[in-house]
């Protein structure tokens, strides 16, 4: 059994070398009876599981295979892809986690989220954070036409490229204390979102810290049954 984390790809048509990096990964583990997790901002904008393009039907043809072979395939939402929903995974029978998730490997005690709630020094964003992720008006926004969700999300986006280059390096990365509170039960915590991809060791603990995607590169977590770790920088040659 192979454990494998990735966080943070954004795909998107405009970014077609990022979706044959993705593609590419589900070929090279599709043999290895897999349990693949995808911890949040898979994609780069998510407009409803109504939403349909040919590049989305690439993966999730890509993503059938993959779990017809008999491998597994698990999301958490991230802060980019909050609304996509268990109708879209039941295209491929993914599974769709909660915010936080434990798993147990070898007996080790893991515990899985997006990362962004752990950055509770970013005032702004855990309020806007708590108000879009509310389930009344999440219902609302997926009963509105996709032409108005896709302006939505593209203010969204717009809007936090903005505020990005006001903040400081620290304020958006992870608290202290959000991380030694999440760390309370578990052996090892592993995250995306601040797209800082690191090992952290605290005491005799890991938090393990995915990194984003790029055009020609990506960043892997791989764990196997006796809970070997290993974080890799994978770089594509096309």
């Amino acid at each position: 059994m192979t454990y494998l984390f990735i966080s943070d790809l954004h795909l998107s048509p405009d970014h077609p070398r990022l979706v044959r990096g993705f593609l590419d990964l589900l070929k090279q583990y599709q043999d290895k009876n897999t349990q693949l997790y995808i911890l949040g901002d898979w994609f780069n904008a998510w407009i409803g599981d109504d939403y349909s393009a040919q590049w989305l039907d690439e993966i999730v043809n890509a993503l059938q295979e993959f779990t017809h072979a008999g491998n597994a395939v698990y999301f958490q939402v991230g802060n980019r892809d909050f609304a996509l929903g268990q109708k879209f995974l039941n295209l491929f029978n993914g599974i769709l986690l909660p915010d936080v998730y434990h798993l147990e490997i070898n007996h080790k005690k893991f515990r899985l989220e997006h990362g962004d709630a752990l950055c509770t020094d970013d005032i702004a964003y855990q309020r806007f954070r708590a108000v879009i992720r509310n389930p009344i008006l999440l219902g609302f926004l997926k009963r509105t036409p996709l032409s108005f969700r896709q302006k939505i999300a593209n203010g969204f986006r717009k809007k936090s490229s903005e505020t990005k280059q006001l903040k400081s390096y620290d304020i958006m990365d992870v608290n202290a204390q959000a991380v030694d509170d999440a760390m309370g039960q578990v052996d090892f915590l592993i995250h995306g979102h601040t797209h800082r991809p690191e090992i952290h060791p605290l005491g005799n603990k890991q938090r393990l810290v995915l990194g984003d995607w790029r055009a020609d590169s990506a960043w892997i977590l791989e764990i196997d049954e006796q809970e070997n770790y290993k974080l890799d920088f994978k770089q594509w040659s096309y």
